[in-house]
Parts: C-alpha cells; structure tokens; sequence
C-alpha cells in the first residue's frame, strides 16, 4: 500500500510519489535518489522488488518516513541526511548491516522502527541521545552485545524482542522494555520455541508438565464444556510492548496504533455487532496488535499437540455503513513456521460477526509452543477509524494428540450421566420385570409365612440338626427326592430323626416347603409320620420328621399279622411243590 497521508500535499508531492511508484515497480531498481516537499510518506505490503542504493537520499524535507514489508534482495539502511525526521520505519525490508551512526543525530525522532530485518552489531553508545524517542522498535534482528543501561533505565517503550544480545538474567519486561526472546541463549535456533525455556522465564517451576492450554485472548475466565479457558484481560500498561505471564503462558504485544488519537491505545477489541454463534462469550472480546501479537505456552509435555485457534470480526460490520469497508490481514506462525499467509478472518468466515476456527498441529520438543500474529502491511488501517488493523484473536485452545503417561482415558462428566443413567434405567427395567413374574415381594411373603409356621410347630437351630446329622455325613444319607436330600439324625435327648433338607438350586422347591409345612403341620394323625418342626436359617430350610424303618405302610398298620401270613404261604408253597 502507497499513501500519502496529507491531504494539503502539493502537486508536486503527488508528481514525486507517482515517481516513486513507477520507479519501485520496476523490480531490481533503485529507489530515485531525492524527492521534496513530502511531509508524509508511506509504502508498504507493495508486493515488488525495492532496492535502497547506498547513497540514496530520498525525501529530503520529509517528516515521516514509513516504508514497510517489501519483497526484494538484502541491501543496507538507506542514507538520511534530514534532522528534521519525527518518524522513520523501515520494517521487514529485507536491510541488513549495522545500525548507521547518523541514528543518534536525529533527535526529533519519535517514532523508530527497523523491526523484523537482519541487522546485526550492537547498539552503538552514542545512541543513548534517542532516549527521549517515545518508541523504538528493534524486534526481530540480530543485534548482539549488552542492552545498553540508558536503555533498561531511562527509555520509554523499547522493544527488544527476538534478538541476540548478552544475557544478564533479565526478566522478559523491565520497565516498560520488551525484552522476550533477547538473548542469544533464547534465540538459538530460527524457532526460538524449540530452543527450550526462555531465560527470563528460568526462575518458573515446572512442577508438572502441562498437556493442554485454553486462552479467552482478551476475555475473562470461561468455562466452555469440560475446559475452563482463562482470562487474558491484562492490557499493557508501561508500553505498548509488553509481556505477562500466568498459568503457564504469556504474551508479547508489539507496537502501538499510528495516528488513532487515543491515548493510551487500546490492545482489547469490543464487539461492535450481534453475536449468535456457538460459546459467543469467546468472541466478545479479542485482543490485537499493531505489529506482532506472540503466545507463548511453556511446561508442556513433549509430543505433537493439536492447536485451534478461534476468530471472529467483530470490528467491522455487515451493513451499508463505512464501518462495512474495512479489511483486515495477517500471517500466522506456529513454532516459527508460516503456516498462514494474509489470513482475512471475515474471508474465512464468511462474513464479520461470524466465528472460524482454523485448526494446526506443531510438535513440542522441549517443552515449549509458540503461537505468534504478524501484521505485514495488508489490509486497511483507517476503517472505521484510524487504527483499526494488525493481527486480531479471540481464543487459542490446545490438546494433546497423543497418550497422556499414567492417565486412563478421561470420561467427560456428560459422559458419565449418560452412563449412569442408562444403568439406572436398565435395573429398574429388570426389576419391573421380574415383579410383574412375580419373583419379587414372595421372598418377603413366604419368609413371613415360614416365621409363622416355625411358631406353631416347633423350631430347631441349624447347630442342632448339624450335631444330629454330623455336618449332613453322606453315611448318615437315607434317600433323596426332586427337592433335596434326607438324613437321619439322633438328638440329644437320644431320638431319632428324618431331616429333610431342601436343595437351594430349586426356587420351585421354595414354595413346595411352605406347602408342605403347611399341609403336615395341620394333618397330624397317628397313622402319619410326625412331624417334629423346621430350621429356618439363612438360605437353610430344613423339615425335622420322625424316623420310621423302610418298609410298607401295610407293616406300619397290621405288624405282626403280615409276618405270620408270610410264614403259611412259604409252607403252603413247598407243599404244592412237594404234591
């Protein structure tokens, strides 16, 4: 984008920036070397080649300079001879080199920001005349040495993230300094994440390892489902470079809203519109960027994770209104990697005031992920009102995508209702079920039935019928019929008896023993064998008769008679034999 932000420019002004226009399109050219008059230039996210020649003096009455994301071969930080610049950026242009000495002479600067290049070197000492600049953007290069003390104790809004400098056991902010990721121990590797613990944040315990993470990002605490995701309301307060860290993440904001008149700048978005999407307490609140927007997630298990990140619009609005003309972009990176270039959340949603979620794996190797938002330039930066673009979010939820050691598979609290309340039903449906078969309320029947029976016809205690029989001894075993088994038995007043125990694998033999008990207890006759009483003990039902000798009921009744009729008939029998 190319814009010429004073609306009183001359023509002459307009002539030089066309010039300009047609001279950078031209890829591997140099940018013409002088142009007047300007007092604000812009470019940036042109999409093209741009070249700075070393002895380029551009834009000599200029005041604010601000070119930014374009595509093109190294080249070093132009020469400027103006003293009269209040703003210079030069973000993400590829420059390289150390910073030049004529910096420290431009004491009218307010605004510094070579971010996101490939400088290298350490901060010069002379540089410490920059210390009334109101924000100085060093993020994202190479520069090494120690952070100067003018710096870390007189310097307003310095941002010193992302680089190589001297570790001196700082922590990630002092003041309002942005020193995340500034050491070489930090930024080892290309992907600071997977360089392990950053230094500033060696004093924190890792107790025990984490293996998920939720973010409301600019919201407070909400329980969503199973997940609770915690607040993320802190706004910066020293800077708009900032870093805060609790329960085991934290985030690094930098940069600060150009030209929206609001002091101090807002990094909270609210919700301008309707939301009547699912959980759309998540996407109430978002928290945004100017420049660059990093989540950092540490004490976290080794192992690839599963990462959902949730946006919403909720800036802009789907009406007729000028509020409707705004358009917003920025990359995504996870663990250093680009993963999503110039992502359009209303794009990708489909409109503004609509949630997406886009969903990413990354692997953690040593504890760490990092989740980072990069505004490149894109979009527009003055809808609905000045400074409203850069990166936008309103939750990150991470989950494990492997076996948690030592943990069982978790059954969410839905979960186990459900199964609960299937096994309720399924016993109360078998009950139901039996008792309409009648095999529920006889047990309590029939054992009250047998307690009165015991009554009218004498008790004995299992102790007793165990001592008679000997412990039911097979030798003491004198038959057995289709509901249990009979032994006979001597008590201790010296009779003997018939003890008729009932087999507990018939519950038909249950209602025989009511039956029967019932039946004999009201039928004593001499000529029936008596019935001396029952044992009711636990699942023991035990009928007590008097003995009687096998042999014939005929015996029984006429004794002695049927012996000596036995006798004739043997004689009469060996006489026909012997005739």
């Amino acid at each position: 984008m190319f814009e010429d932000i004073d609306s009183h420019s001359s023509a002459q002004s307009r002539r030089d920036q066309s010039a300009l226009r047609t001279s950078a399109s031209r890829a591997g050219e140099l940018v013409p070397a002088t142009y007047t008059v300007s007092l604000f230039m812009r470019i940036s996210a042109l999409g093209i080649h741009f070249v700075f020649a070393d002895d380029v003096v551009f834009v000599k009455r200029s005041a604010f300079k601000s070119i930014s994301d374009l595509e093109g071969p190294e080249s070093p930080v132009p020469q400027l001879n103006s003293t009269i610049i209040e703003r210079l950026i030069l973000r993400s242009c590829n420059l390289t080199g150390e910073l030049p000495g004529y910096l420290a002479g431009m004491t009218q600067l307010k605004i510094l920001d070579l971010s996101f290049n490939k400088l290298i070197g350490e901060i010069p000492r002379d540089f410490s005349s920059l210390g009334k600049v109101d924000h100085i953007y060093l993020t994202g290069n190479q520069l090494t040495g120690e952070v100067p003390k003018w710096i870390l104790e007189k310097a307003e809004d310095v941002d010193l993230s992302y680089n190589k400098f001297t570790a001196e056991n700082l922590g990630c902010q002092v003041r309002s300094v942005n020193l995340f990721t500034s050491s070489a121990v930090d930024n080892a590797t290309l992907y600071p994440a997977t360089s392990g613990l950053i230094s500033c944040f060696k004093s924190q315990d890792c107790q025990k390892n984490r293996s998920s993470l939720f973010i409301n990002c600019g919201g407070s605490e909400e329980p969503i489902g199973d997940n609770t995701y915690n607040g993320d309301t802190v706004s910066p307060t020293l800077g708009a470079s900032s870093f805060e860290s609790e329960n085991f993440w934290g985030y690094s904001s930098t940069g600060h809203f150009l030209d929206d008149a609001i002091k101090p700048d807002k990094y909270i978005a609210d919700n301008v519109s309707v939301l009547s999407m699912e959980n759309a307490q998540l996407y109430m609140k978002a928290r945004c960027s100017a420049i660059s927007l990093t989540y950092y997630g540490f004490c976290l298990m080794n192992g690839i994770y599963n990462i959902s990140l949730h946006f919403a619009e909720i800036m802009f609005t789907d009406d007729d209104t000028y509020r409707s003309l705004g358009r917003r972009a920025f990359n995504i990176y996870i663990q250093g990697k680009l993963v999503w270039k110039d992502f359009n959340i209303a794009i990708e949603a489909g409109g503004v005031g609509k949630r997406v979620i886009r969903n990413f794996t990354a692997n953690v190797t040593k504890g760490t992920l990092e989740i980072r938002l990069y505004w490149a330039g894109k979009g527009t930066n003055a809808i609905p009102t000045r400074g409203v673009y850069g990166p936008l979010i309103s939750a990150i939820s991470v989950y494990p995508g492997f076996k948690i050691p030592g943990e069982s598979a978790s059954i969410s609290a839905g979960t186990v209702v459900g199964i609960v309340a299937a096994i309720v039903f399924v016993v109360s449906l078998f009950l139901v079920i039996l008792w309409w078969r009648g095999c529920l309320g006889h047990e309590d029947e029939m054992a009250q039935d047998l307690k009165v029976l015991a009554l009218q016809i004498g008790s004995f205690t299992l102790r007793q019928i165990k001592a008679a029989t000997n412990n039911f001894d097979a030798a003491n075993k004198i038959g057995e019929g289709g509901f249990g088994s009979v032994y006979k038995g001597l008590l201790s007043d010296g009779t003997t008896i018939a003890v008729k125990q009932l087999s507990s694998k018939s519950k038909q033999g249950n209602r025989e023993f009511v039956t029967e008990l019932g039946m004999i207890s009201a039928l004593q006759r001499p000529h029936l064998v008596k019935l001396y009483g029952c044992c009711i003990e636990g699942n023991q039902l035990l009928l007590v008769y008097e003995y009687m000798e096998n042999n014939s009921l005929a015996r029984a009744l006429f004794g002695n008679l049927i012996s000596h009729c036995a006798s004739l008939t043997s004689i009469n029998d060996m006489a026909v034999k012997q005739f």
